[in-house]
């Protein structure tokens, strides 16, 4: 009785065999070729026997090498050293891909820079800051080869005015300092490596404390005393009521170059860029997931109101993982592409408010509301890891700044980001036991 067997089926045995030495035994066989195609020997076919006569020889030295055959040692006396028969094996082929070589160049169209825009003054500047942070300049999507980015992204943490309701997983961080909004921006800094530190004023809000612009400013001076990093100014998000908290805000901030956050079309934004401009500051432009709008609000903040190009970050909305991440990256993406492309209503850095990611039910909900659904698993590493998902995707849209809330969050993205840009070194790791690596 005649049984056919693959080639690679009579390599597989041996392996198993564990076979050292054979010796008096001859393999006899016929070879046959699988060919394909049709009946005609064109060129077509002559490819496809040179493709099955390739795969016979690959095994055969295979097996022969299992069997302790120097076959090295037989082609590199008849083909040169150079051209000795390779192992095929899928190690060394992953590991050939490793070191292989790509060359890529410059997009045509991508002929324009995006602005640069540097927060925070040191003394040298008229301002208390320990250093600045610029971003922008790019000239290429983030971490592409042909351009490298300029700056890296940055990060700023939240700090409020007032205690407010949080994801457990994020208020036992905070616990013993959302009374001191003053020491809660101590503890961003210095224990958890903020690049740079956002107060809300979110008591101004009418329909909560109604806090005076006043008294809101004072919180502002003891934040800036506080710490020496950069700052973002925010106020409740009452349209009636933020032109003049931030008015005021911009005022005791003089000279240190901070990001007032935010303009936008449904509030007088035209008050809020006067204050940038009198009192040296830049502008948030902030526009809901709105391509248009955000045009639009740019071109207002240039012309009409006067404020400098490199006075403008844009915040396009971040919607986060769980409900919209996909259409926040998109129109991210179509941003930094028209920019570089030389749309000059929207060649301005970015800056993602990524802490919305913990507005999707999955970040904070101990389990899904509904009985057939699956475990979601445990909620401490779950909301931080929405925060994470939701930096990283955006940052590959082109976002430059994040506004984060937990501390791990903020030291795994930080170290992915910084790892892609180039200023921490990747690790190495064992290709062929990739899972292990994880």
């Amino acid at each position: 009785m005649t049984k056919k067997i693959k080639l690679s089926n009579l390599t597989d045995m041996f392996k198993g065999m564990d076979v050292e030495a054979l010796e008096g035994v001859t393999i006899e066989g016929d070879i046959e070729l699988d060919l394909s195609g049709g009946g005609v020997f064109d060129s077509t076919l002559a490819y496809s026997l040179g493709h099955e006569a390739a795969q016979i020889a690959v095994h055969l030295v295979n097996i022969s090498r299992l069997l302790g055959y120097p076959v090295e040692q037989i082609f590199a006396g008849s083909m040169g050293t150079e051209s000795a028969v390779q192992d095929v094996s899928a190690p060394t082929l992953l590991n050939d891909l490793l070191f292989s070589k790509f060359e890529v160049s410059n997009a045509e169209e991508w002929k324009h820079t995006i602005q640069e825009v540097t927060l925070g003054a040191t003394s040298a500047d008229g301002g208390t800051r320990k250093n600045t942070i610029t971003i922008g300049g790019e000239n290429a999507l983030p971490y592409y080869f042909d351009s490298p980015m300029p700056h890296r992204n940055y990060v700023t943490m939240d700090v409020f005015d007032m205690p407010i309701s949080m994801a457990k997983a994020v208020r036992t961080h905070y616990e013993d300092v959302m009374n001191d909004p003053a020491e809660w921006a101590k503890k961003n800094v210095r224990e958890f490596d903020a690049d740079m530190v956002t107060i809300h004023l979110i008591s101004t809000d009418p329909l909560i404390n109604d806090t005076p612009p006043k008294e809101a400013a004072k919180v502002v001076e003891d934040v800036l005393q506080a710490v020496d990093v950069p700052i973002v100014i925010g106020g409740s998000g009452n349209p009636e009521k933020d032109p003049e908290v931030l008015e005021k805000a911009a005022e005791v901030a003089e000279g240190e170059r901070v990001l007032l956050a935010s303009a936008s079309l449904n509030l007088d934004y035209a008050r809020i860029a006067e204050a940038a401009n009198t009192y040296g500051h830049a502008v948030l432009s902030w526009t809901q997931l709105e391509i248009n709008a955000q045009k639009e609000l740019n071109r207002k903040l240039m012309k009409q109101c006067n404020v400098p190009r490199e006075n403008i970050v844009m915040d396009p909305t971040t919607a986060a993982l769980g409900y919209g991440l996909d259409y926040a990256y998109t129109n991210m993406e179509r941003i930094r592409l028209a920019g570089l492309m030389g749309d000059e209503e929207l060649s301005f850095p970015m800056s993602s408010g990524t802490t919305n990611a913990w507005g999707a039910r999955e970040a904070w909900m101990t389990s899904s509301p509904l009985k057939q659904d699956s475990d979601w698993g445990p909620r401490e590493y779950r909301g931080p890891i929405w925060e994470i998902v939701t930096g990283l995707s955006l940052s590959l849209a082109g976002n430059d700044l994040f506004m984060m809330m937990h501390p791990g969050s903020v030291q795994v993205l930080k170290e992915i980001t910084q790892t892609l840009f180039g200023s921490i070194e990747n690790k190495s790791i064992d290709i062929n036991n990739w899972i292990g690596e994880i």
